[in-house]
């Protein structure tokens, strides 16, 4: 493993956290609108998911979708059926900071968002550790 990408997905990953610690604080739906926690959870998962690809020595595309960053995954041979759902995520990236938000659109459960991100950041954190 080259170092670099180790470095690299290292980082990412600890942008991703960031972003999912952001998500911790922001439960409140009334403080936190629905379109800034959906946006700072597919930032999270968008770079977690960089952060693995660039850990397996591949180059990432620069985009926003999800489902890209999941294809390229999928061509590298990378196990990602524990993280189909995230792909759902995608429309939070950009839609969401320049459109205004479909209020009759059910919610999100902010509690099981962080806890399924929580749960690819710990998978990407022992790839990394596993790749030293």
């Amino acid at each position: 493993m080259v170092k670099s990408d180790t470095d690299h997905a290292r980082q990412l990953l600890g942008m991703a956290k960031t972003d999912h610690t952001a998500l911790t604080n922001k439960l409140n739906a009334e403080q936190f609108p629905e379109q800034i926690f959906s946006f700072h959870a597919q930032q999270a998962i968008e770079k977690a998911l960089k952060a693995w690809i660039s850990l397996l020595r591949r180059p990432y595309p620069k985009t926003h979708d999800v489902s890209v960053l999941v294809g390229v995954l999928r061509e590298a041979g990378a196990d990602i059926s524990s993280f189909q759902r995230l792909e759902d995520y995608t429309v939070f990236a950009v839609q969401y900071r320049y459109e205004s938000y479909d209020t009759d659109d059910e919610p999100l459960d902010r509690a099981d968002v962080i806890q399924e991100i929580a749960g690819l950041l710990s998978h990407v954190q022992q790839a990394i550790a596993s790749a030293v």
